[in-house]
């Protein structure tokens, strides 16, 4: 239960807190771009079983995996793609703390 907590709490809170400390501005708009990053969890759709709650997405699904994730870290350099590569980083970093509590 705290588990999911914390997972949920990133996974919503993380883009949430960077949207209106960062992207004050327009910060609605940031924080819809960071919550398309949860859009990666349609490779789970690929696994069998679909949902296992001991499993840890890191590294097993495609889009979760560790070349993904580079392209991922790799977006935050442009300034154009910056709010995408957040979405999807912050994403990867609460799959992460998920996996640590396993």
């Amino acid at each position: 239960m705290l588990t999911d907590f914390i997972h949920y709490g990133i996974h919503f809170g993380g883009p949430l807190l960077v949207a209106v400390l960062f992207y004050k501005k327009i910060w609605l708009k940031a924080f819809g771009i960071l919550l398309l990053g949860m859009l990666i969890d349609l490779d789970h759709l690929l696994a069998t079983p679909l949902f296992d709650p001991n499993r840890c997405s890191i590294n097993f699904h495609p889009l979760h995996s560790y070349y993904a994730i580079a392209v991922y870290l790799f977006l935050l350099l442009p300034k154009k793609t910056r709010l995408i590569g957040l979405g999807l980083v912050i994403h990867i970093i609460a799959d992460s703390a998920n996996c640590l509590m396993l």
